[in-house]
Parts: C-alpha cells; structure tokens; sequence
C-alpha cells in the first residue's frame, strides 16, 4: 500500500454469492479495511491476479467527515452492490462512535448502513442470513484500548465489550442486545451457518475461551448457549497463574460438518464435527505454536503439580514461533492454511519474536471423513523474508470466495 501503519487487518471482496443475480457481477475487487488509519483500499485482482495493482483509497477524512465512523474492521458485499464496512469507533477512538458504514460499488461513501440512534456500543464483525431477515454483531472494544495493547484492568473497566447485536435485515433497526456474561467476554468471529435456511451460528468468544452457538427461539427472539469451551491452562512463569486459550479465529467448512478455530496463546488448532450443532464433538488437534511450547520458558502444569510443554515439530527447518491466529479453508474442505500475527500491538506484547522475524504461514491437512489434523511438512511460507520485511502475515483469501467472506442468499 501507498502507506504505512494502515494495519491491513480483515478484508473482503467487492462481490460474493449475494450478487447472484447480477451477471456483471466478480471477484475483481479486493476491499481492505485498515483498522488503524482508518482508510480502505480497493485493490484489483483481475487485470493481473499474479499482481494486483492499486485501485482506489478512501481516505479516513471522507469517512469521518461523512458519517463520524472510524477504526474500519469486517467488509462484506451486500446483493445491491454496495460494500458494507463495520466501523469499531470514532477518529478519538471510543467506542461509542461505532456503526456501520455504506460504500457504493466505485467505494465511494455513501453514509452509514443501521439507523440513525441503533448503533452498538462496541463493534467488530458481522454476519447476514437474509431468509431469516436478521444481521448479528459482535464486539471486540474500545479502539483507545485495544490499540494500547491488550491490559486485564480495561476489561474490568468496561473498555471490552461481551455482547451481541441483533438488527433487522436489510432494514438496520437494532431489534436486540444479547449480554453473553462471563462466558462470552470479547466476541470476535461470528459465522452463521452457510445453509442460508438454517437459523442457528456460532461467535468465538476470546477472553472466556468458549465457542457459544445462537439461536433463534420460537418466539422469534434470539438466545444463546455455550457449544465448545477450551479450559485455562495452569502455567508458570507468565503474566497470570492461568492461561486462556484466547479464541481468535474460526470457520465452519463449506459443507457445514466442521467447525475449525484457533487457542492464539496455547497454540492449536482444533477441528469439531458440528452435523449436529446442538452437541459439538472435538474430532481433530494440531500444535503448531504456543506460550507453552517446548524451548519456551512458559511451562504448563498439571493438576498433580508436575510440569509438561507441548512438541511442535520443525517445518522446513523453521521453528514454528508464535501462535495460530487467522485461519482459511479450501472450498473442498481438505487444506487449512494458517498464519500467526493477531494485531501488531498484541503480536508485540505476547510473542515479539514474531515481530521481529516475520510471520509464517502453514498448511494443514484435513481429514474430512472422520476428522483429524496433520501439518504438511512440505509447505512453509515465510513473511521475514519479504523484501521490505519482515511482515506480519493476517488474513487470506481466495479469489473466488471463500468460507469466511461468502454470504449465500
């Protein structure tokens, strides 16, 4: 990009399954909100996907200026072809400023998306299921905090947020606020299932470590339970006597038989079969990283007081450092890939090692009969060794959609 310390974090494209009825409509645009500058590029893939050239920036004082939004976050299409933009808080970083921004398909600012008066009090990402007329959202916090780095004291202080947001579609009337609780601090990724009939999803709830699922009831309210929780580990030599698994990142395969997500500190992947959403079952573990790792000076301890680290292997020579954090999946199921920085002011706090040597990305092999992970030795791609390196290697995407940026109608 023209700019540096845009922090390039979660992206989309200028058209997905939405347009289907649009036969102008491709994959030609990739949409790239940047959460600490506050623009948004498009790029073009199409001319040359071998290499994409820049196509347009809009810039944080057309945003602003227009509609008070800053701190842009998750892109999806919408079937009008518009661009639809969550926005985490305003130019001072507080939350209260967020909402939810309208592009038109030249990314030209069109204004905001919910009305006026139903914005959240915390932003992050978002997910539509149009037949059953309902948006959710989450919210990860407050961007004069979260950009600090991550400090305990601000959940405390009411800076993080632990809830969801239920706005009619396409109409954008906040209709409901879910309080998750305890169980449910920090909701980042929110997936409803891809069957667009089904009325029922899942949100990774980091801090509380848990993987809740919604629902709808049949009063045609919306409640939720807790579908999956990773215990805290007890440790040694860290910040806290126990350690969550922080539960950044998730998907759900395309066929919705499995659900993936990462433990960003303890270090592994995990695969769950969901055909039964109701009664998740733990099908497939692989450590590719982690505070707790052998070599590392973190040790984890078990009940009885003795001390274990877990062995992950080498891949090409390379010592795996950092941690699982954003994860995408083949269409067929069978390819994982993964790569290791969250947010470079976090990446910087909890594994500055990553920071300093670039970030990687891994494959790992799918068994999509009866579940089960294994890292492919033979693919290791290196961001410390880019030419302006070393990078922090975020999100990914395919060019003809993909798990986690396709809404299907």
């Amino acid at each position: 990009m023209p700019n540096l310390g845009d922090e390039l974090h979660h992206s989309g494209w200028n058209a997905c399954s939405s347009c289907y009825g649009d036969s102008s409509a491709s994959w030609r645009f990739l949409v790239l909100p940047a959460l600490v500058s506050g623009r948004i590029y498009a790029v073009d893939t199409q001319k040359d996907p071998r290499a994409p050239t820049f196509h347009k920036a809009v810039e944080p004082a057309d945003i602003t200026g227009k509609t008070g939004l800053a701190y842009p976050h998750t892109a999806h299409c919408l079937a009008s072809g518009d661009i639809m933009v969550s926005c985490l808080g305003d130019k001072d970083g507080k939350a209260e400023g967020n909402g939810f921004l309208l592009l038109d398909p030249d990314f030209n600012v069109k204004g905001r998306w919910e009305k006026p008066g139903h914005s959240p009090l915390f932003g992050y990402d978002y997910w539509y299921q149009p037949r059953h007329k309902t948006m959710i959202s989450t919210s990860w916090g407050a961007p004069a905090a979260f950009t600090l780095g991550f400090n305990l004291q601000h959940v405390s202080d009411g800076l993080y947020g632990r809830h969801l947001h239920v706005y009619s579609w396409p109409e954008g009337e906040l209709k409901q606020t879910i309080d998750l609780g305890p169980d449910g601090l920090l909701p980042l990724e929110i997936r409803f299932l891809h069957d667009p009939t089904k009325d029922t999803g899942f949100v990774g709830c980091a801090l509380s470590s848990n993987m809740v699922r919604f629902f709808k009831t049949s009063d045609g309210s919306w409640s939720h339970e807790v579908a999956m929780s990773v215990e805290p580990v007890k440790v040694q030599n860290w910040i806290l006597p126990e350690m969550p698994g922080l539960i950044t990142n998730f998907l759900i395969s395309l066929d919705g038989r499995f659900l993936y997500f990462v433990n960003w500190l303890h270090g592994d992947i995990r695969q769950y079969n969901i055909v039964d959403p109701t009664s998740p079952v733990l099908v497939g573990q692989v450590w590719v990283g982690g505070l707790f790792q052998k070599g590392s000076p973190v040790v984890a301890e078990n009940e009885d007081g003795t001390t274990y680290q877990v062995d992950v292997p080498q891949v090409k020579g390379h010592r795996l450092i950092g941690a699982p954090q954003m994860i995408q999946l083949s269409l067929d199921g069978k390819r994982l890939y993964v790569t290791n920085s969250l947010f470079s002011k976090w990446d910087k706090q909890f594994y500055p090692e990553v920071v300093e040597k670039g970030s990687h990305m891994l494959q790992i092999n799918v068994n999509t009969e009866k579940g089960g992970l294994s890292i492919n030795p033979n693919f290791y791609v290196d961001f410390g060794a880019e030419p302006d390196g070393p990078c922090l290697a975020h999100e990914m995407r395919y060019p003809g959609g993909d798990c986690t940026s396709d809404i299907w109608i």
